[in-house]
């Protein structure tokens, strides 16, 4: 199996393989929680205007979470944070999810064979479903901040998921804890409480709680339904 590393959205599109779309702060943290709370379907798209869009086609059935620059856009019903998805009442709804980085990085690895999306609340099972798919490439794309910077967070999960498919299982809670006073740090930064409160920062991080995996299915350009799939061992 030959793994690769890359970042931004244009390690997305040069993906091959399995591809594996990282955002722990906080895409897919946030669509794990969703998933964990009962949505019944979620949407990827990658910009405010489509998430407009496909609400209107949709109806009163469909809400819109994400962030563009980290806030919540005006007209959007919820943030891109875990803590929402907890406190929210999303059973049965279809959620439309857009951000800046994760997003962004689904709908541009349409190249790839078989894209999915991943954080440290769910790496576990995804290196296990990479292993039983055991495909000959695999590309994990770390997002990085804003889809611009180097994010320590998704490397540290692209590493940690790379290494579980090699065989090597690391204790990474030094790596998680370190987090907290670097690139975490902002979740606790009283001007960013509103819409990245300090809970976001320990569900984000909170190492293998989910047993599943999302698979993205490219629907439409620029839109990807994304599937739950739980792992049974």
């Amino acid at each position: 199996m030959e793994i690769t590393i890359k970042e931004f959205v244009r390690g997305a599109q040069e993906a091959q393989g399995v591809t594996v779309i990282i955002d722990v702060f906080r895409a897919f943290s946030t669509a794990c929680y969703a998933f964990d709370n009962g949505i019944k379907r979620l949407i990827n798209v990658a910009s405010p205007e489509e998430a407009f869009a496909l609400r209107d086609k949709l109806g009163a059935e469909a809400i819109i979470a994400g962030e563009q620059n980290e806030m919540k856009p005006e007209g959007f019903d919820l943030g891109n944070s875990p803590t929402e998805m907890l406190t929210g009442r999303l059973e049965g709804k279809t959620m439309i999810h857009c951000t800046t980085a994760g997003t962004n990085g689904i709908v541009n690895a349409a190249g790839a064979g078989g894209v999915f999306g991943a954080g440290l609340v769910n790496a576990g099972a995804m290196a296990s479903y990479i292993s039983m798919l055991n495909p000959d490439k695999v590309t994990l794309v770390a997002m990085g901040y804003r889809a611009v910077d180097s994010a320590e967070e998704d490397l540290l999960c692209a590493r940690y998921i790379r290494d579980l498919l090699m065989g090597h299982e690391r204790d990474v809670s030094s790596e998680i804890e370190a987090l907290r006073k670097g690139s975490g740090r902002r979740f606790f930064e009283p001007a960013n409480i509103t819409f990245s409160p300090p809970t976001d920062f320990f569900l984000c991080t909170d190492l293998n709680r989910f047993n599943f995996v999302l698979r993205a299915v490219m629907t439409a350009p620029g839109q990807a339904d994304i599937m739950r799939i739980d792992i049974n061992h």
